[in-house]
């Protein structure tokens, strides 16, 4: 479903990722410094291991194993420069247009071999094999939709942890709370942990609404524009089947691009 990179290959990164997350949480670092507050105050490994511990039970309470590590493997994508080969397969498609046009279905076959595409190599195999054009469509159109399915289950994964995670926070500050009025009789301490215990609701609310939920959202945009490119792929291949002219069909494709990659 989601391509693995091996260690040690570089691969072109997302600047709005990076950026984003160095201005979200730079943005807090500097209020705080301006506020005459210091990055030591923000700084408690309990309260770290309160929000990320309690944040990741919850998810993988309430995900599958198989959501959890599609939701790993699609992480990376968010970081990754998003590289469409839609140009790529329209020009594929095309050029098996001009050969069925010019000679015949059949003439495709030895052709079928050297697609790299596995979705347009499968639907050409039947179109090929003469199946009903309608009977192609239901079968790839189930597959599409039930792999758009899985990835956006494994997206949700983020989303979730951004609903959980500023839950988790509050408990934090909670049982900072609960520690602090345990400890009443020694007052010079009362101000310093009621800052700490608060710490952990920064945590989860930072967290939440600056990578999580963001993530979460970027992912699934990626998903839906990879559905769409099958759906492309598909309409190509039952193009071809029907015999449409190649300028025509090359037209009707290049609609499902964005303006910049048109």
């Amino acid at each position: 479903m989601s391509d693995v990179i091996p260690c040690g290959i570089i691969f072109p990164m997302d600047k709005a990722t990076l950026l984003g997350l160095l201005v979200g949480f730079g943005g807090i670092l500097l209020g705080n410094l301006l506020e005459g507050g210091h990055m030591s105050s923000l700084m408690q490994l309990t309260a770290f291991i309160i929000v990320l511990a309690g944040t990741v039970g919850a998810v993988m309470v309430s995900s599958s194993e198989k959501d959890l590590k599609s939701g790993l493997q699609l992480a990376k994508k968010a970081f990754q420069k998003e590289e469409s080969d839609a140009k790529k397969r329209i020009r594929e498609i095309v050029d098996c247009s001009r050969i069925a046009k010019k000679e015949s279905l059949l003439a495709l076959e030895p052709r079928i071999g050297r697609i790299e595409d596995a979705l347009l190599k499968n639907i050409l195999r039947n179109v090929v094999d003469g199946v009903e054009t309608e009977t192609i469509r239901d079968i790839f159109e189930t597959q599409i939709h039930t792999e758009e399915e899985e990835l956006l289950a494994g997206a949700k994964i983020w989303t979730d942890a951004g609903g959980f995670a500023p839950t988790i926070g509050i408990i934090g500050a909670v049982l900072g709370l609960i520690h602090v009025m345990g400890n009443l009789t020694d007052t010079s301490k009362l101000g310093g942990g009621i800052a700490v215990a608060f710490v952990a609701t920064v945590y989860g609310v930072s967290s939440a609404n600056l990578l999580f939920l963001p993530l979460g959202n970027k992912l699934k945009r990626r998903v839906q524009s990879l559905s769409r490119e099958k759906q492309m792929v598909l309409e190509g291949g039952l193009l071809i089947a029907s015999g449409v002219n190649p300028v025509v069909l090359e037209q009707k494709l290049y609609a499902f691009l964005d303006s910049e990659q048109r």
